[in-house]
């Protein structure tokens, strides 16, 4: 398989806007994507975070700064577009890395009440885990 750039997305929910909820919740998601993807620091390219307008307790990429190993990560924060109903307090990542798996192989991790953003995903990862 020839390396390329890949992209990898995943969503979760922090419980409130405090930095103990969000710092969870940044926690799980990161745990999530590095326990089924073959992640090795040094090729990631970039990561971006994006949070609801209800989440400003603490920016999500400074909680991922403080993982070992991703410290000299280019990381950044954006705020999500507000849409009227749409999902509150989610967290967005949008990671891109150096790897030779294939895209249908990436694990995208839509983590709990963000698992309505995409159960498309949600399904294929409980059909993969079985």
């Amino acid at each position: 398989m020839e390396w390329r750039v890949r992209a990898i997305r995943g969503a979760i929910t922090a419980s409130e806007n405090t930095v103990e909820a969000i710092r969870e919740a940044v926690t799980e998601l990161l745990d999530e994507l590095e326990a089924h993807n073959q992640i090795d620091h040094d090729d990631i390219v970039s990561v971006t975070f994006t949070a609801t307008r209800d989440l400003d307790a603490i920016f999500p990429a400074a909680i991922a700064r403080q993982r070992p190993h991703w410290d000299q990560v280019a990381l950044l924060d954006v705020q999500q577009m507000h849409v009227e109903g749409s999902l509150n307090y989610c967290i967005r990542c949008l990671l891109h890395i150096n790897m030779p798996t294939s895209q249908a192989q990436i694990y995208h991790p839509y983590l709990r009440k963000a698992k309505n953003l995409r159960p498309d995903r949600s399904l294929a990862q409980v059909i993969r885990n079985s």
